[in-house]
């Protein structure tokens, strides 16, 4: 029906002519659908008894989309991940732990899917501790390790506290996905340092889309787009039209059950300079920096665009911050920051921490902003 109505068929001249005349698709689209129609939405291709699998978004920027996928568009999503897994150099007989709660998240289940598909011997670390979580990578001698980024640095402080020298453990890669942290340069060395031995290999999908793109396995920080699966734009997110640095647009190739035409991610990317192939041979598209931050996240402090991932970058820096927390609040029709941050147990000088980091900030950003340790 929405095609129908922006008058577009299947009379596909070429790339150019359907960026030009097909419309993009919105999450804001999904959500109304999805209330419309509930629960699913009407954008399914067959009839509901066609379909095995349910997962939903995070809901982190509002109402969760419910996904529905058949057992083909499972199998399709499922090798994309083993494309993700083979690029880290994960083969046959690794022990790949999950460290993550099995609930209806649709990206760690895809990627034990795919982990089982390749012959690995898959450790779910759903319901366990963090402690339980340790000891169950230790007694099977797991040697590659899925989670989140922040997840990751987690692991390794509670194995301080448990006495589990992490070197030991044997890890060789950690696949993260779910936050930017895997392409930002001081994240990923403070992880590899807690973690020696280990390499980081980012990640990142979406529930609507499926799993999305992988590091280039000869230059850290740059991410392919899996583009058997995916047909890749990047737009200016303000005027719609083609841009080299902008909001990543997908639509999906192997996804038939539910599918996306042109969908605006939200996710903020910048196409790597260069031409094809990449130094690892493919020839993909290339996120130079990974996902740089979202459309939605961005607030503006005093004149000032100020972007999650650009502070993780400052923070991580410091290995005497444990962790941190932005605090946004707005006074007087001013939007204004204020940051707290938790020193490790070790730090000698917390007041001198504050102030380094209160330094970083106002050297990054121009900006004072108020630093408390809590």
């Amino acid at each position: 029906q929405k095609l129908q109505a922006a008058g577009v068929g299947f009379d596909v001249a070429s790339l150019a002519d359907y960026a030009a005349r097909f419309p993009f698709t919105s999450k804001a689209e999904l959500v109304t659908d999805q209330s419309a129609n509930p629960p699913y939405g009407a954008n399914l291709t067959y009839p509901l008894n066609c379909y095995t699998r349910f997962h939903q978004t995070s809901g982190t920027s509002g109402a969760p989309l419910r996904w529905l996928d058949t057992p083909e568009s499972w199998d399709a999503m499922t090798e994309s991940w083993a494309e993700v897994l083979r690029a880290a150099k994960v083969r046959a007989g690794d022990r790949v732990m999950f460290a993550f709660s099995f609930g209806p998240f649709l990206g760690f289940w895809l990627a034990f899917a795919a982990a089982e598909r390749l012959g690995c011997m898959c450790l779910p670390g759903g319901g366990l501790s963090s402690a339980a979580r340790l000891r169950l990578m230790r007694d099977n001698q797991a040697t590659v390790l899925c989670c989140t980024p922040t997840y990751a640095l987690r692991l390794a402080e509670v194995a301080a506290t448990e006495r589990i020298a992490t070197a030991s453990l044997g890890v060789k890669t950690i696949v993260v996905a779910g936050e930017p942290g895997g392409s930002i340069p001081a994240t990923r060395a403070r992880i590899e340092a807690l973690w020696p031995g280990a390499r980081v290999f980012d990640h990142h999908g979406m529930t609507e889309v499926g799993p999305v793109t992988h590091e280039c396995p000869a230059q850290p920080g740059v991410l392919h787009v899996i583009e058997s699966a995916y047909h890749a734009e990047i737009i200016d997110p303000a005027t719609g039209q083609p841009a080299s640095s902008g909001e990543l647009i997908l639509t999906t190739l192997t996804r038939t059950g539910s599918p996306l035409l042109r969908y605006r991610t939200g996710d903020l990317v910048k196409c790597a300079a260069g031409g094809a192939p990449c130094e690892c041979g493919r020839s993909s598209l290339r996120l130079a920096g990974g996902i740089l931050g979202r459309v939605d996240d961005m607030v503006i402090v005093r004149g000032v665009n100020i972007y999650p991932a650009a502070v993780e970058e400052i923070l991580r820096r410091f290995a005497d911050v444990a962790e941190y927390q932005v605090q946004v609040a707005t006074a007087t029709a001013m939007t204004e920051l204020r940051l707290e941050i938790e020193p490790v147990d070790r730090c000698a000088d917390v007041a001198g921490l504050k102030n380094q980091v209160r330094q970083a900030l106002e050297t990054a950003f121009n900006l004072r902003i108020p630093v408390e340790t809590v």
